[in-house]
């Protein structure tokens, strides 16, 4: 399976493990690198310092290509009544849990966009892949990047982002559907198409001249080998490694993948104030029917991020928040070298049948 990206990057096999900001570790995205594929780990909770730990730790661990990934939405604007009004809807639930909500929320880690540390700890480690999430770097920041000598990849949800994603420089372009897990990549937060991977892929194929890179409800090789078939150049995966030991990933979150109970995912901005997919708990439910009014991306992440740690602290169930894909019920609870190898051959095994196929 060697395509444009396995040259671009310098991997084995076109499948990049997502990124996975709050799941994803070292330990992860070095088992994935070495065994061939493009290990990742998501800083889009971290600031620098954090972020020049977690890339020394990778470093640590292997040689091979790895990626590291940022967020770069647009700061919020915060209102005190709109905060207040948020905390009033989550209220009783601190109340069932026997402790006071938080007197304000705070705004979180800033976007790439406003942080002058996160672009110079990049600069400074030099991780050799680079993308990022809910839009694109400012013109100067693209600029250093690339005399960094990074290969730059970015999210798209739609044909025009794409586009925007070209035009701006980036190597090549994630198609993310809207099956996957976590939160959409969506560039103004707001203007969301919802296009599934399988008609988003062709299409961007279609508007672009860099590799595209498909994501969203791939679970296993023959996710792979269908966006391979519909003109991608690889697989972003990320729900698929979740379950892996070396995730930071909670003990219920591993037991529900694999299982029956990973079909049931949520489409939210109830948790963080953007658009975020999840396996479907009680928390879940209950924001997405208050999600109107939750404060923007990520100011509502502080009260729902209390809520759970309050929750696992009194030992109660249902109010974790679980990021998944809709293809969940296919991750597989393995260490990641045997999740990547067993991904890769399923894909070549199909990928041979239709080769069959066709020329039969």
């Amino acid at each position: 399976m060697k395509t444009r990206l396995t040259e671009l990057l310098g991997i084995d096999h076109p499948i990049i493990q997502a990124p996975m900001a709050g799941v994803s570790t070292p330990a992860l995205a070095a088992a994935v690198s070495n065994a061939g594929g493009l290990g990742s780990v998501g800083f889009g909770a971290y600031d620098g310092r954090q972020a020049r730990e977690m890339m020394r730790d990778i470093k640590a661990r292997t040689n091979r290509p790895y990626h590291v990934n940022f967020f770069a939405h647009r700061a919020p604007t915060q209102s005190e009544a709109v905060d207040k009004a948020w905390l009033d809807e989550l209220s009783p639930f601190f109340e069932e849990l026997g402790v006071e909500p938080p007197a304000s929320l705070d705004a979180g880690p800033p976007s790439f966009l406003d942080d002058p540390d996160q672009i110079d700890a990049v600069l400074e480690m030099k991780p050799p892949v680079v993308s990022f999430h809910f839009g694109l770097p400012h013109k100067e920041q693209i600029v250093r990047l690339r005399e960094s000598g990074a290969k730059l990849l970015a999210s798209a949800t739609s044909v025009d982002e794409a586009i925007a994603c070209e035009r701006a420089g980036m190597d090549a372009v994630i198609a993310q559907g809207v099956e996957a897990g976590g939160h959409r990549g969506v560039h103004d937060g707001e203007t969301d198409r919802m296009i599934g991977t399988i008609a988003l892929t062709p299409q961007v194929v279609d508007a672009v001249s860099i590799p595209v890179i498909a994501a969203g409800g791939i679970g296993d090789g023959r996710g792979v080998a269908a966006a391979l078939a519909l003109g991608a150049d690889g697989a972003q995966m990320g729900t698929a490694f979740i379950a892996c030991p070396e995730t930071s990933a909670g003990e219920r979150h591993r037991k529900i993948l694999g299982g029956p109970a990973a079909r049931e995912t949520v489409l939210t901005r109830g948790v963080s104030g953007r658009a975020a997919r999840g396996l479907r708990s009680r928390i879940l439910d209950a924001v997405t029917t208050k999600q109107a009014a939750a404060p923007a991306y990520p100011i509502a992440y502080a009260a729902t991020r209390a809520l759970s740690r309050a929750a696992l602290n009194a030992g109660r169930e249902g109010f974790e928040v679980m990021w998944a894909g809709q293809a969940g019920a296919l991750a597989r609870n393995l260490p990641a070298v045997e999740v990547l190898a067993a991904i890769v051959k399923e894909a070549e095994a199909r990928l041979r049948s239709l080769n069959a196929i066709a020329i039969s």
